[in-house]
């Protein structure tokens, strides 16, 4: 690229938008221009951010009627939103009316749900409440970038953290034929799903050193991950949700079981990951069983399988904040902005975490 691109983060104080800040500081192309969040607007960054204050010094956040200064006329821009479900969609309808007053070309990825369903009803349904810019609805794919090898939207919907665990798994079975089409998945998450604002789960006491379902069957990203998994395969999927709280801050862990009439051993299922990520440079087919801290901190998925008496599994692992949210959103700002889609993302997870 001849130019740096500029980047606004709506809703760049919670945890997304703090990861956000983090890849975006290291990105050869993107330029960060406002951190938006109407709570610590005029704060540092690094009063919320310590951690990144190297990066972005006395930098302070924006408020919603004041980043579009940031920026001049006839520019190019990545619009990241980190803002809640609900209120994203109206938040990046104002922000696509205000650069569009300036000539401004944008792409947008949304890591909240508001554009992961294609039509306004079903999102109503799964989250109580009306969309707040359906007529933006056709202008937004969803899908994790492995699932896209072409796309004709100008905007991205991100799959949720443990949509885009399941869906890196779920996929390729599914496509394969192997198995039914009735999936049972077990998944657990660190604390920072939650979001920053404290709740009693979230609660350092009540987490540490414990391990709890909750929503049982009755999730809602459960038929969002139906919904990909069909939209990508074809076939029509009924997914059994069980998430779990797990003690740890970083990571997902999910474990998919489906069923098959057919005699398939762990080579077949190897084979068939394999060559579905074979040009997917963040997804690593191991031969033993993923761990959370191969993955935590980086945009990577690790991948394991077994299969047995009439039953196949498929574990998958990514870091929540990262490949299942702002490391994801970043990779497809790459794409839409015709980038190698590992520009700002090939840094190795940590290990000791």
């Amino acid at each position: 690229m001849s130019e740096n691109i500029k980047a606004v983060i709506l809703g760049a104080s919670g945890y997304v938008g703090g990861e956000l800040l983090r890849l975006l500081a290291g990105h050869p192309e993107f330029e960060l221009a406002a951190a938006v969040s109407e709570s610590c607007r005029g704060q540092p960054i690094a009063d919320t951010f310590g951690h990144l204050s190297p990066a972005y010094g006395d930098q302070a956040f924006a408020g919603y009627d004041d980043w579009l200064d940031a920026l001049e006329d006839g520019s190019k821009l990545a619009l990241f939103s980190a803002a809640p479900h609900g209120s994203s969609a109206g938040l990046i309808a104002s922000a696509l009316d205000a650069a569009a007053s300036k000539n401004i070309t944008v792409h947008v990825v949304d890591s909240s749900a508001d554009f992961r369903y294609p039509n306004q009803l079903d999102y109503e349904v799964v989250y109580g409440s009306e969309h707040g810019a359906p007529e933006l609805l056709d202008e937004f794919i969803c899908a994790v970038p492995e699932h896209a090898a072409t796309w004709d939207k100008p905007h991205v919907g991100h799959p949720g953290c443990f949509a885009t665990a399941t869906l890196l798994a779920t996929v390729p079975l599914i496509a394969s034929g192997l198995t039914d089409c009735d999936l049972f998945v077990a998944g657990v998450t660190g604390s920072t799903g939650s979001g920053r604002k404290p709740q009693p789960g979230t609660h350092h006491p009540e987490r540490h050193s414990n391990l709890y379902a909750y929503k049982p069957l009755e999730h809602r990203h459960a038929p969002e991950m139906s919904g990909l998994t069909e939209a990508a395969t074809g076939r029509a999927t009924n997914v059994r949700f069980v998430p779990h709280s797990g003690p740890f801050a970083r990571g997902i862990h999910v474990t998919v079981h489906a069923r098959t009439e057919q005699r398939v051993g762990k080579r077949d299922l190897l084979d068939v990951f394999a060559k579905a990520y074979a040009d997917s440079p963040f997804v690593e087919v191991v031969s033993g069983t993923p761990r959370v801290k191969d993955v935590v901190a980086s945009n990577y998925c690790r991948i394991g399988v077994a299969a047995g008496d009439g039953s196949v599994v498929v574990m998958s692992a990514i870091d929540n904040l990262v490949k299942g949210a702002a490391g994801g959103a970043v990779q497809w700002m790459n794409r839409l902005w015709d980038m190698p889609e590992t520009a700002g993302l090939d840094t190795v997870a940590p290990g000791w975490t």
